[in-house]
């Protein structure tokens, strides 16, 4: 079971978020510590705490996720972005609810972190 996270306490209505998307499966809103111009976290309302928590029943939601994190880039103007997950505390995931970071609007180095 997923503990109570911010990204609950957003998606109850608790804590206001910049939205930019909502559907019945996600909501995508701006991040409060961009890390580029475009920061934009997609995050589904069904509680996932990360990516490798996610079953097989999870597998259109899933999809639905990265195809709503393509459409917000367009929406916000992005030709180039970049999507991440991170898995666990090792991996820089610090909110234990699944999300995907869209960033963009600058030149991204690679490797990143």
């Amino acid at each position: 079971m997923v503990d109570d996270t911010i990204f609950d306490k957003i998606l109850r209505g608790d804590i206001p978020c910049d939205a930019v998307y909502s559907d019945d499966r996600c909501l995508a809103f701006r991040d409060i510590a961009p890390q580029a111009p475009v920061h934009v976290l997609v995050i589904p309302r069904k509680p996932i705490e990360s990516l490798r928590s996610a079953v097989a029943a999870d597998e259109a939601l899933l999809g639905h996720l990265l195809l709503v994190a393509a459409r917000v880039a367009n929406q916000e103007g992005l030709d180039d972005f970049r999507t991440v997950i991170n898995s666990g505390s090792g991996a820089g995931q610090t909110v234990f609810h699944l999300h995907v970071h869209v960033i963009g609007g600058r030149s991204l180095d690679w490797p990143p972190g």
